[in-house]
């Protein structure tokens, strides 16, 4: 019997073009590290500057010139002034649950967060994996905040 855990995994696996991984349980795969870099990269944030969603309200690409390593991932920033501050205060700008998708960790499954796909909630930075899922997201962001607060970190074992 598929247990929930496995189907939510199966389930976002499905819908975000993942569907050979659909059928693995999620507790058959390795743990996950702590910031999502995706399979082939180390880049945070797919390399986007995690301050600029708050200096700017939007995505921006960071650059190479402009990077810091933190919490085994690598930070990329359009700015010095940006890198300056993150390496002030990491936790005020990078994104929650390590930038792994919101409302799956809310479901307790650590899955892919889309930097295009973004909402500062409580000056918060939130991820998630898809537009369905965003729509879903919106429906109850305290509820899901507060489910997804209730799992991290322990999705990443």
């Amino acid at each position: 019997m598929m247990k929930r855990r496995d189907f939510v995994f199966s389930s976002i696996a499905a819908a975000s073009g993942l569907a050979g991984l659909s059928m693995v349980p999620a507790n058959a795969l390795a743990a996950k590290a702590q910031i999502y870099t995706g399979f082939l990269s180390s880049a945070a944030v797919g390399g986007y500057d995690p301050v600029a969603y708050f200096t700017a309200g939007k995505p921006v690409k960071g650059k190479d010139q402009h990077t810091f390593k933190y919490k085994g991932a690598t930070w990329y920033f359009s700015s010095a002034e940006n890198l300056q501050k993150f390496k002030q205060m990491p936790e005020a700008y990078a994104p929650q649950y390590g930038g792994y998708c919101a409302y799956g960790v809310s479901q307790k499954a650590a899955v892919k967060g889309d930097p295009l796909l973004w909402k500062i909630v409580d000056g918060k930075l939130y991820l998630n994996i898809n537009k369905q899922v965003v729509n879903i997201w919106n429906k109850d962001i305290p509820g899901y905040i507060s489910k997804a607060n209730q799992n991290w970190p322990k999705v990443l074992e």
